[in-house]
């Protein structure tokens, strides 16, 4: 008899706490799309002024650049150089914008346009792009990022 009312006693405390139990917070992607227009708009604004470091830091430390007709740019560092030679050959002046994101609080996708132009402001590329980003040290980071132009292949 002691079992039982230790064990009806065991399962109602677990009940209560259970019950009482703060619950989680639901993601807010409407919130998550915002932080991540932010995060895009640091790291225009970083390209703009060469900051190549600010620029390598808004991947993740394992980040992938995807480009067509070219091998994948793989680490953060790689990326840092990568970026180093589009900012010292003149492309500056990146603008994203985001049409869609979807995921959860640790991996979003994002889809989005760009337009990319020269400090002189003369058009570079127009295109489209998708990126995969990663929470890491509690910010959102580029961690697969892929791009392509929307100008025709000469062929």
């Amino acid at each position: 008899m002691k079992k039982i009312i230790l064990s009806a006693l065991v399962a109602t405390t677990l009940l209560a706490c259970k019950e009482t139990a703060t619950p989680k917070p639901e993601f807010d992607l409407a919130n998550a799309k915002k932080e991540i227009e932010a995060a895009n708009n640091d790291l225009s604004n970083a390209i703009a002024k060469g900051d190549t470091v600010a620029v390598g830091n808004a991947y993740t430390i394992d980040a992938k650049v995807l480009y067509p007709e070219a091998p994948a740019v793989i680490g953060r560092a790689n990326i840092q150089k990568d970026w180093a030679g589009t900012i010292n050959s003149g492309g500056t002046n990146l603008k994203m914008t985001t049409l869609e994101i979807w995921g959860d609080e640790n991996i979003l996708t994002e889809e989005g346009v760009y337009d990319f132009k020269s400090k002189e402001d003369k058009p570079i590329a127009i295109g489209k792009y998708l990126v995969v980003w990663k929470k890491e040290d509690g910010r959102w980071k580029l961690h697969r990022d892929m791009a392509n132009s929307d100008s025709p292949r000469v062929k």
